[in-house]
This record gives C-alpha cells, structure tokens and sequence, in this order.
C-alpha cells in the first residue's frame, strides 16, 4: 500500500496477503495510484511447465480434462513459515498457492473454478513446531469440465519434489521440474549441493542443474522488468493472486466440514487456516 502510494510498481510473493479485504485493498490501492501489482508466481514462467502449457495449446492432447500439481518436501527452513499468524496455513497455504495458480495459467483467464475440496494432516514430522496442515490433497472443479488436484506436504523427506500431469481428451504430459534436470550422483563422502531440502548428499543422491531457471525464477522477473519498461501487462496480476487466495480459504473450510465449498466464498477470517482449524467461516 506504501509503496504503491509512493509511486511505485510492486512485485508481491505468493501468497498474496492473508485476507479478501486484503487483496482487494492492494488491488484498488495499485489502481487508484495507476501502479502495476505484479503476483509472483514462478511455475507460470517454468520452462519445462511453459512447455507443456505450448504443447496443451498446440492441441497436442486436445482438451484437458484432469491435471495434477505436486509439490513436496519435508518442510521449510525459516521459522516464520510455522507461525500461523504470519504465514496464515501450512502447506497449501506455502505451496499450494502454486498449484491453483497453474490451474488457471493452463485453462486460460475464462476458466473459472467451481468448487474446491481438500483433506488435510498434521502432526506428521513437525508437531512440536505447528499445528498447521503438514500434507494436504485439493480438488478443483471448472466450469471446462476440467479437474484439478494438488497435492502438497511439508513431510515428504528425501528432497524436493515438483511435478504436473495434464490428462487430455488426445493424449498426456507428465512433466518434472528436478528429476528430469538432475545428475545421478555417488558420494561416498557428500558433497555441496544436490537437491533443495534433500538432507543429505551421501549415497546415491540428485544434483540438481540450475535449479532457479528450471523453476522460472529468473524469467518471472524478467518479465516483471520489461512491463515496467514498456508498460505492459503482466500475465500474473494481483487478481490472479486475489483467485488463489480465494480457493485456498475455500479449501481450508472443506478440510473443516468434509463438503465441497461453492465459488464465490469470502469468508471473514484473519488467517485461512482458521476456517480449518476453528471452522470460523462467518
């Protein structure tokens, strides 16, 4: 909001805020001052993911309808990711805001979501750290007829993992951001790095090639720089964002009630994952 009012474009990480009243206030705020909110949200600018976005456009497996987002590791290393009140959830909150947002980015902007279910688990490898979801399974349902699930955990050990599936009425694209970008490597000793959150590099192990341009990192903000220069639009605003935020409190209400939760849903809560943990949806 400062900086908007100060005249200044704004790049924001996902997730966008906390709250709806949130996201609407920054959305109206880069309006009124004619600044762009620019959503950071790197699997739109993956190039291995772009790929099969351009072979889905191509008609290479004519219409999607399923697709599958993974993301999982066995937890983040700050600590502020832990506390619910500056992170508002765990894992979907951490990770699946990814996936919702590659759900859109894949049907394009006039696909809209139409219901969102999910389950959620705690107390997994974390519990004396937090009480916030730890593995989490969501399901979105489009008016395309299209089905999206995905699946995140902070609980997974072993090592990053990140991956699609797109299921189409023609064919398939399964896609890997790490495995397929890594060298198999044997250390009887360890070595630096091999693959983000692995643990440990002793044994057989991945190293990862690249492993911020295989996740869009350099090219989301590539992008960002030249609509600045040449005032264009970005492809991930902070509407998009605002969508992700949406489904995310739609899906810690699921978890709550065990029901699929309809689209619109503006809940008045402080943290998303209060609808889950406290079922607070008014």
């Amino acid at each position: 909001m400062a900086a908007a009012a100060a005249g200044r474009h704004v790049i924001i990480e996902k997730p966008l805020c906390l709250t709806l009243d949130e996201a609407d206030e920054m959305i109206a705020a880069c309006k009124a001052h004619d600044r762009k909110l620019m959503y950071a949200e790197e699997l739109c600018f993956a190039p291995k993911y772009e790929r099969a976005r351009q072979l889905v456009k191509e008609g290479a497996v004519g219409t999607i309808y399923y697709m599958r987002q993974c993301e999982k590791h066995s937890g983040p290393h700050s600590d502020w990711f832990y506390d619910l009140n500056q992170s508002g959830g765990g894992a979907l909150m951490d990770m699946g805001c990814h996936g919702l947002a590659w759900f859109r980015w894949m049907l394009g902007p006039t696909a809209k979501p139409l219901t969102v279910y999910a389950q959620m688990q705690t107390g997994l490898l974390h519990r004396e750290r937090t009480r916030c979801e730890e593995h989490s399974l969501c399901i979105v349902e489009f008016d395309t007829a299209a089905v999206g699930i995905v699946e995140n955990s902070w609980a997974k050990l072993g090592g990053m993992e990140d991956r699609v599936e797109i299921c189409g009425s023609g064919g398939v694209v399964y896609a890997d951001l790490f495995m397929g970008n890594s060298a198999l490597t044997y250390s009887e000793s360890g070595y630096g790095y091999a693959m983000e959150k692995a643990g440990s590099t002793r044994g057989w192990s991945f190293t990862t090639f690249e492993e911020a341009f295989n996740q869009g990192y350099p090219q989301e903000l590539q992008h960002f720089i030249a609509c600045v220069r040449n005032d264009l639009r970005p492809i991930t605003t902070g509407e998009d964002g605002r969508a992700v935020l949406e489904m995310l409190n739609a899906a810690y209400h699921s978890a709550r009630t065990g029901q699929k939760v309809a689209l619109p849903f503006r809940p008045k809560v402080k943290r998303p994952v209060d609808l889950w943990l406290e079922g607070a949806a008014d």
